[in-house]
């Protein structure tokens, strides 16, 4: 029967050089108290939060924390079952219904994770003579999704139009074929080409999805991601969001125009067969929209740290991702030299996620930062000051001794 675990062998691995190298493991840190949106104590030290995903903040919203408390004691603390079976609660429709109206859409189904939302979605609007084609680096839900489905799955190079219609010209123009991308992934923070590849989708008469749960309460005039930013949300098929991210709670979601998108509270094996969300949560999600919608003031202050911890890091001259968004990641030598680097982060009480293939872009290391409204001018200090450190102790020597040659060969 042990047999069976052998299979992860390389994982119990990673795992073992990483205790062999640092003194906790960066893949397994226990959170011990959070004292604010940007503040914790992580193993008996107290640390600014810098890999949370909590953009705009509001996982202590206050308006969001009373919300929950009253749902929770007028509706108990849990669903114990899926809306097919047990009925929606009505701040299940409710919540849909304002969604829909955030969006300027028609329709809207929760799901009860974001995985789930992409699982759910992508595994039943496809059959069996059915085409989806995605993104190379898309996020293991949606690869998920499609493992679980009966479509042909078609990968196209990483934020690549180009080759998106060269795949799309040799499927029967006859069929139907979903193209799915993100607004923003999630590793390198890196934007897609929106309006390229709805272009190209649109030539080819394909349906475009768009998974925007990195982008969403960050992009866009009402936060609605980057679709509302490149103006191309009416040509978008369907939209792809999750309340783990800006909107500080749990649940998935997926808006369209298309009337279909009801079938699939029939058809989507992770909505017919999961447990709704609980009253809390969608309490808490409803409360944490309406602040998004009603407070720009958080997107300006997210990219007011964005701006400062981007450009402070590149200006340090590590590689992170091509695009300024308030996902930062930052490339390491080596998993040894990640290692070192989030360990000398630590030490000096900043905490960032470590992410590292195959979850990573093309095999590398990373040190993934996710910024948050909250985080003050003083805490951007700190972080900045830490990863100085970091760049000085990986790449100094080197940088000395290149320095050291040139001169050698100028007085030559």
């Amino acid at each position: 029967m042990t047999k069976f675990f052998d299979k992860f062998s390389h994982i119990k691995q990673i795992r073992s050089n990483f205790l062999e190298q640092s003194e906790c493991n960066p893949l397994g840190m226990k959170i011990e108290e959070i004292y604010s949106p940007t503040q914790a104590r992580i193993l008996g030290k107290d640390c600014i939060m810098v890999g949370t995903n909590n953009y705009l903040g509001l996982t202590m919203n206050e308006d969001a924390i009373n919300a929950s408390c009253a749902a929770t004691q007028n509706a108990g603390t849990g669903t114990t079952g899926s809306r097919v079976a047990n009925g929606s609660y009505k701040g299940h429709q409710a919540l849909e219904k304002q969604i829909a109206d955030y969006y300027e859409k028609d329709h809207c189904i929760l799901f009860t994770t974001g995985y789930q939302a992409n699982v759910g979605f992508i595994s039943a609007i496809a059959g069996r003579d059915d085409y989806i084609l995605i993104d190379a680096d898309s996020h293991a839900s949606i690869y998920d999704g499609c493992k679980l489905g009966d479509a042909t799955i078609i990968r196209f190079k990483h934020n690549d139009p180009e080759n998106l219609d060269k795949k799309l010209a040799r499927l029967p123009a006859d069929a139907n074929r979903l193209v799915i991308v993100e607004g923003v992934y999630s590793m390198l923070g890196d934007l897609a080409p929106i309006k390229e590849f709805v272009a190209v989708t649109k030539k080819h008469g394909a349906a475009i999805m768009v998974d925007e749960a990195h982008s969403m309460g960050i992009f866009g005039e009402n936060g609605r991601g980057v679709c509302e930013q490149e103006g191309v949300e009416d040509d978008v098929d369907f939209i792809i969001g999750t309340f783990s991210k800006s909107v500080g709670t749990i649940g998935g979601y997926c808006v369209s125009n298309h009337a279909g998108l009801q079938d699939l509270r029939y058809a989507a094996r992770a909505y017919v067969f999961t447990a709704s969300l609980p009253p809390a949560i969608v309490a808490a999600a409803s409360e944490n929209l309406s602040t998004i919608q009603n407070t720009p003031s958080l997107r300006k202050a997210l990219w007011h740290n964005t701006d400062r911890i981007y450009y402070g890091l590149q200006d340090m001259g590590f590689e992170i991702g091509p695009d300024k968004t308030p996902v930062i990641g930052v490339k390491m030598p080596d998993i040894e030299g990640g290692v070192r680097a989030w360990q000398i982060l630590f030490e000096q009480g900043i905490y960032v996620n470590m992410a590292l293939p195959p979850a990573t872009p093309a095999g590398v290391c990373l040190l993934r930062c996710s910024i948050c409204a909250a985080h003050t001018d003083a805490q951007i200090d700190c972080i900045l000051v830490a990863f100085q450190t970091v760049y000085d102790a990986l790449y100094g020597a080197q940088e000395e001794e290149e320095e050291a040659s040139v001169k050698k060969a100028a007085s030559a």
